[in-house]
């Protein structure tokens, strides 16, 4: 996600190494919400966020990361997203890979707008974190 909306969906039967993220993730998903455009990237502390074919990537394409502490979902736009998507999902209930897609339709339902404002939340969000000290917040 991004604050110009959702990327694309990709349902992966592999795990996810540096190899299958960046292919995946990076040339689809930002290529098509940015195109050419630069961004500054959000990512956590999986393997394959933090392997050194990811970082030599990210300097070749000269992609900003934001450094990111470890453990910290109020402060992941992504965990709100997350969030709308099973509340429009309440009422379903998947019994396999194939009728899971359905969130699918789910994800294409939020709009660029939500993305947008869940994006514009962080500075009140790291605001508070940084109050908490590092503990739970109401976001």
């Amino acid at each position: 996600m991004s604050s110009a909306g959702v990327g694309p969906l990709c349902f992966i039967k592999s795990t996810v190494n540096a190899a299958v993220y960046l292919e995946i993730f990076m040339l689809l998903s930002a290529d098509a919400l940015y195109g050419e455009a630069d961004f500054i990237f959000q990512q956590d502390l999986a393997p394959a966020h933090t392997a050194k074919s990811t970082k030599t990537y990210f300097n070749d394409h000269v992609i900003t990361v934001l450094d990111w502490p470890a453990n910290s979902p109020d402060l992941k736009p992504i965990e709100n997203l997350w969030g709308i998507s099973k509340r429009k999902m309440r009422d379903m209930r998947p019994n396999n890979a194939a009728e899971l897609k359905v969130i699918t339709d789910t994800s294409s339902s939020i709009t660029p707008q939500q993305c947008h404002r869940l994006i514009g939340s962080m500075p009140c969000c790291s605001e508070a974190v940084i109050d908490g000290k590092g503990a739970q917040t109401k976001y």
